[in-house]
């Protein structure tokens, strides 16, 4: 199996960058985290990579909204060479903050006239959460999702909701086979946080992008599930699969 190189892009307030890539070491990658200041200064170095992730925290503060400031870096230095990751037969993978940075970059969807036509905003109640939910793939062809029937992973944030212009939009995102995860549990609702249709990811229409609220990094090991003294027989770290997939498309 090949070994793809994995960068894991920090900025100022990201927490979860080690732990991304501890998981992607696990899974058969090679991992280096650099800083968004040198990859600014640097765009080439991302010709030297086979997945590029932004992973998960608060960065820059999330001052102006979640992900914004860190989005705007990204689509005025390094946009151009991060679209044609797809075409390339290259992976960008997002969790949480990096999800939202997706989202308002526009690698996952492009911008019209009236702005983006999606986004991520405050949770219903406007409150932070930290839980477990549970999670099925949509119909898309998310490569992280292959061979995924169910998932269980925790989610922290404050600004998860998805939300769209209107329902053409997202039915335009069913079709396209964007809906790559849902929070759902046993054919009921799991929705935490008030996101329209369930939505808890979305990849591009290629499956190659992808970006999900939930924090795979979170559950590698059984013993970080919270009832494994009690299940110990029947828990499997669902996060795993999710890096082992990206590792293995390029095999």
């Amino acid at each position: 199996m090949a070994q793809p190189r994995v960068l894991v892009l920090r900025s100022p307030g990201t927490n979860c960058d080690a732990e991304t890539a501890h998981a992607f070491e696990l899974a058969g990658g090679r991992a280096t985290a650099l800083h968004i200041n040198a990859l600014r200064e640097e765009p080439e170095q991302l010709d030297d990579y086979q997945i590029v992730v932004f992973p998960g925290g608060f960065s820059y503060g999330d001052d102006l909204s979640a992900g914004q400031i860190l989005a705007q870096q990204v689509r005025n230095r390094l946009f151009e060479r991060l679209s044609r990751f797809p075409e390339q037969g290259k992976l960008i993978l997002g969790i949480c903050n990096g999800f939202q940075v997706l989202v308002k970059t526009g690698l996952l969807f492009s911008e019209d006239q009236q702005g983006f036509p999606a986004s991520l905003t405050w949770n219903t109640g406007g409150r932070y959460l930290d839980r477990w939910v549970r999670l099925v793939p949509g119909e898309s062809r998310c490569v992280f999702l292959r061979g995924v029937s169910e998932m269980m992973l925790p989610i922290a944030h404050g600004e998860g909701r998805f939300v769209v212009r209107d329902e053409n939009v997202f039915g335009q995102l069913q079709n396209d086979g964007q809906v790559a995860l849902r929070y759902f549990s046993n054919g009921t609702s799991d929705n935490p946080n008030g996101s329209f249709g369930d939505v808890a990811g979305l990849c591009d229409p290629t499956g190659q992008i992808f970006g999900l609220m939930p924090h795979p990094e979170r559950y590698l090991f059984p013993t970080q599930h919270p009832s494994w003294t009690r299940e110990r027989s029947s828990i499997a770290p669902h996060g795993r699969a999710l890096f082992e997939n990206a590792v293995a498309f390029f095999s």
